[in-house]
């Protein structure tokens, strides 16, 4: 038996057996043809040669006499690792040399970044008297980028981080759902001469991480979307026009155009979110008398929305979940301001007569608002030495609170009294130095709390009706503080995640 008859051999096999048939292939199975694979290399580099979409974005800043920050803020833009496809600065009511300024930066510019070489293009606007200020300016720019998937608003005193608009495009490029996205505020305190500014600005620092953090923990839910700097989607915006039966994207009915536009959009089925990531430094207020102006304006309007009713061409949305947050910090100020005047009040009492015993458990309360206050600090994702002084030494958190109720205490006033006031003119008022209106809510308490303690000791009550008195008021202080501090331990066990302000 030759070798070519043996058809198997293997162990045990049948060596006249016959070869088993060989497989048959389907026919819906593609024999590979040896000519294509000459052409793989050309189709792979064809495939990479085809252009990706890259989303575009116009880049709109309103501007109002920011000769002092202008130019900063576009230097800034213009060193981002993801260039805006174009900029537009919208110069309105200026009195200063903002357009001279802003007339270097006006034509093409080329930056190399990682991502490759990218353009843009800044045009200077100067639109003069323009009645509805800073909201004309915005729907000015809106008009001129449209056409673009997104509109990046920024605010003509805010520097961004160089990754900030990278960040915020990614973000919203990913969830077709999200409507508009804030970049994450703080203010720069690293320029300050006196030490006035740097307690102000401390203060602001504070509050502004505190807001931050809360929105952060909730789902990066954002109830505003601040103009200081902000993308939107133009899909979103355009659905708002539509929905709210307006031929702009901002309107001036608000006090606070950013927080109704921020409402229209959540009501009309988007999302509006806090970046984890991009970041940017605004303007602060560095006198009492423009801190007094801008918090008014923002409290005000916010009072405004949060009303039920109609007082004007914007009803009121009391239930908006957009609102919630600001219901809670209302209230919470409420608690604050009663605790505070209460307790100053009622030792003043007591040490009248001489009725005041000192517990230690009255300092379990301002020992839990440090630590929240170092927790806010620590939070802050540019915080320094200033930040940790301003929580632990207890004094300067508690004067900043102070001035805080009195811009509280003058909102809800000319709210209720109906005063037809331009709160836009006047913060410009008060940032030129104008204006003593900031002074009347503590010149009203200290006139109230003097007629009080004369009250009690010129008064017509006995010693057992001023003993009742002190037995009922310290017990009632006492459950509010209780409730007040259990809040304060809960906010500062919180866990950031991560996350810094």
């Amino acid at each position: 038996m030759s070798d070519e008859t043996r058809l198997d051999q293997r162990p045990g096999a049948d060596p006249w057996a016959p070869a088993p048939p060989a497989p048959r292939v389907p026919d819906y199975v593609q024999r590979p043809d040896p000519g294509l694979e000459a052409y793989a290399g050309e189709f792979l580099d064809g495939l990479d040669s085809i252009p990706t979409y890259r989303a575009t974005v116009g880049c709109i800043i309103p501007a109002y006499n920011e000769a002092e920050t202008i130019a900063g803020v576009l230097d800034s833009l213009l060193q981002q690792t993801r260039l805006p496809d174009v900029i537009h600065l919208v110069v309105n009511n200026t009195t200063d040399e903002s357009v001279e300024i802003a007339s270097h930066y006006a034509g093409p510019h080329t930056r190399m970044t990682p991502s490759g070489e990218q353009h843009t293009v800044v045009y200077v606007h100067d639109i003069g008297k323009n009645p509805e200020k800073k909201v004309g300016a915005l729907n000015y720019g809106y008009s001129l980028v449209e056409h673009m998937d997104y509109l990046l608003g920024v605010d003509g005193d805010t520097t961004p981080e160089p990754d900030a608009i990278e960040h915020l495009v990614n973000e919203i490029a990913s969830d077709d759902r999200i409507g508009g996205i804030s970049a994450v505020y703080s203010i720069d305190d690293s320029a300050l001469d006196s030490w006035w500014e740097k307690f102000l600005i401390a203060g602001q620092r504070a509050q502004f991480s505190a807001f931050n953090m809360q929105n952060l923990l909730k789902g990066r839910n954002m109830a505003v979307l601040g103009g200081q700097f902000s993308i939107f989607s133009t899909q979103a915006l355009r659905d708002v026009m539509r929905d709210s039966h307006q031929r702009t994207p901002w309107v001036s009915d608000s006090e606070v155009e950013d927080s109704l536009l921020s409402l229209q959009i959540k009501s009309a089925g988007y999302l509006t979110k806090i970046s984890a990531q991009a970041r940017a430094h605004v303007g602060g207020m560095t006198t009492l008398r423009s801190l007094d102006a801008q918090q008014v304006k923002w409290n005000f309007g916010a009072i405004d929305l949060m009303w039920p009713g109609q007082r004007g061409d914007t009803r009121g949305q009391p239930f908006h979940p957009n609102l919630r947050l600001r219901w809670f910090e209302h209230m919470s100020m409420v608690q604050n301001m009663t605790t505070r005047f209460l307790f100053m009040v009622l030792l003043a009492w007591s040490l009248m007569f001489d009725a005041f015993v000192f517990s230690p458990l009255w300092l379990i309360p301002p020992l839990a608002a440090v630590w929240l206050n170092v927790r806010v600090a620590h939070s802050m994702a540019f915080r320094n030495k200033r930040d940790y002084l301003f929580a632990l030494l207890v004094v300067p958190a508690e004067l900043y609170m102070f001035t805080r109720m009195g811009h509280f205490v003058r909102a809800w006033y000319k709210f209720f009294s109906r005063q037809q006031t331009d709160n836009w003119a006047a913060q410009a008022k008060a940032e030129r130095g104008k204006g003593i209106a900031w002074v009347y809510p503590f010149v009203i308490a200290l006139v109230v709390y003097a007629l009080l303690l004369a009250g009690w000791q010129l008064g017509p009550l006995d010693a057992a009706a001023k003993s009742d008195i002190l037995f009922v008021g310290w017990r009632v202080l006492g459950v509010l503080t209780v409730l007040q501090t259990a809040w304060m331990i809960i906010k500062a066990s919180k866990r950031y995640r991560g996350y810094q302000a």
